[in-house]
């Protein structure tokens, strides 16, 4: 789901626009159309200047990245200075042009007030640079509310359990708040009456937003008698009221808020709830996938549990093998390589991406181990690019280590020709990782030959959960050969 929010401004915009052009005609008195097109032109000038800024300076600047910080001079820095140079200058010239033709300063400038925001100008055209100090102002005023805007919309598009819905209330909100204000802007918000509209307005916008995405969804969890819905119903309306009440005068207020609070509570709730019913299962689908998302993530944490333990085993029946053969400088060397993958699993495991190098370095720990109990013979081969390989991309911590863990403990025999081939490559925009290694029964003297492994399971259910459409798993067999390859875009 897409955040709406840019495109509702648009439309608000351009309705404001339309409304400023069109409000003069009918008020035409004795006006030419000369100069009614004059009166226009201004807002037009300014709507083209929030256009640019929305649709070209806005995104220039999204594109700077803390590199181009660094080396300042770039194409990706210039381009937006250059934008918000040449527009602020478009803006003055255009102004001036106007100014030229329409002479405001004769009027006052009575009907021109857009012309007047960039300084009072007796002379347009004597200085082709008359205003732009103020242009360039609006316009780097007008870029900071628009960044506001975007960085709003980051935060609201931030992956989470609750990013759908926040999407859900920004696309059904804005719209509703754009509304709001256009309303007492066409019927005149210097009017007395402006003040009631909002004693009024507010109040009722507010609960509908509030029931519609908050309250009344907890009515599938509880009937409407019980606390839970009952209380926030009435503190919600009577808030509203107490709102109102501020802007009460007279008297009567005691009453007058009595009777609002009615009919917040009697009318207009039912009506919101009347809207709600409308998208109900929209809004419970999505709190659905919340709560999905939430026990997804339980999820994975319950299966690094389950990984930890695992590996652990492994290690430690790599040790049982090495100290039956009585080799004690075999044995402290495998002692410490186990030392570091404790460490790693301790500090590194809990985290949700960590350095390709600390990954790297937890497999020749874990490929060292199992050489350790590995018999140097012509028929046993095992070969890896691990050392060699230089990264700077980050990934989840033991990712990678099942596909290792699983080709020695299924293609190494002591009796058979045996091999295990161990590649990893690293680029920019992709990883990409393969294990081949010989088939055979479980590793003779393994003490867990009789119990089945839980990597490979988990890696695949991990993958879907960390890199969803962004990895491709293929687990093949090729005769008397097993090959896995992941690759992570």
């Amino acid at each position: 789901m897409k955040i709406r929010w840019r495109e509702h401004e648009i439309i608000f915009v351009t309705v404001l626009a339309v409304a400023q052009i069109k409000l003069p005609l009918f008020r035409r008195d004795n006006a030419s159309y000369e100069q009614l097109a004059l009166q226009a032109t201004p807002i037009l000038l300014m709507y083209a200047g929030y256009l640019s800024i929305t649709l070209f300076i806005i995104p220039s600047i999204k594109k700077i990245s803390f590199t181009d910080f660094e080396k300042l001079l770039t194409l990706n820095i210039l381009k937006p200075v250059f934008l918000i140079v040449l527009v602020s200058y478009l803006l003055a010239i255009g102004v001036n042009i106007i100014s030229y033709y329409a002479k405001p300063h004769l009027f006052n400038y009575g009907d021109y007030q857009l012309l007047a925001l960039l300084g009072y100008n007796d002379k347009p055209l004597t200085n082709l640079f008359f205003g732009f100090d103020r242009a360039a102002g609006l316009v780097l005023l007008f870029t900071t509310l628009a960044g506001v805007r975007e960085f709003i919309t980051w935060l609201i598009n931030k992956p989470g359990p609750a990013r759908e819905f926040r999407v859900l209330i920004i696309n059904n909100t804005t719209p509703l708040l754009f509304v709001y204000f256009l309303i007492p802007f066409f019927t005149n918000p210097v009017h007395a009456r402006f003040v009631d509209y909002v004693a009024w307005a507010t109040p009722v916008l507010a609960i509908y937003i509030y029931h519609t995405f908050w309250l009344f969804p907890l009515t599938g969890k509880h009937t409407w008698p019980q606390q839970p819905v009952l209380l926030r119903l009435l503190l919600s309306t009577f808030a509203g009221a107490l709102f109102s009440a501020v802007f009460f005068s007279g008297g009567r207020k005691l009453f007058e808020l009595s009777i609002y609070w009615l009919f917040l509570l009697f009318i207009v709730t039912p009506l919101t709830w009347l809207l709600y019913l409308q998208r109900r299962d929209k809004i419970i689908q999505l709190k659905g996938m919340e709560k999905a998302l939430v026990r997804s993530t339980a999820d994975l944490q319950f299966l690094r549990s389950q990984i930890n333990p695992h590996f652990l085993f492994n290690a430690l029946n790599t040790l049982y093998g090495t100290a039956m053969k009585e080799r004690s400088e075999q044995t402290a060397e495998g002692i410490q390589r186990l030392g570091d993958m404790m460490r790693f699993m301790l500090h590194e495991n809990n985290l949700d991406l960590i350095p390709m190098n600390k990954e790297i370095e937890y497999l020749k720990n874990y490929i060292a181990l199992q050489k350790l109990r590995t018999p140097s013979s012509p028929g046993i081969r095992i070969e890896d690019n691990i050392e060699e390989v230089k990264c700077d991309r980050s990934i989840a911590p033991m990712l990678l280590i099942p596909f290792v863990e699983n080709a020695f403990k299924h293609g190494i025999s002591f009796k058979e020709r045996s091999w295990i081939e161990i590649k990893l490559e690293c680029a920019e925009t992709f990883t990409c990782f393969e294990v081949r290694n010989s088939i055979h029964s479980r590793m003779e003297g393994d003490p867990e030959k009789d119990r089945s492994g839980i990597g490979l399971k988990n890696v695949a259910e991990r993958l879907k959960l960390l890199y969803p459409g962004k990895h491709e798993l293929q687990v093949t067999e090729n005769g008397n050969e097993f090959i896995a390859k992941l690759l992570i875009k």
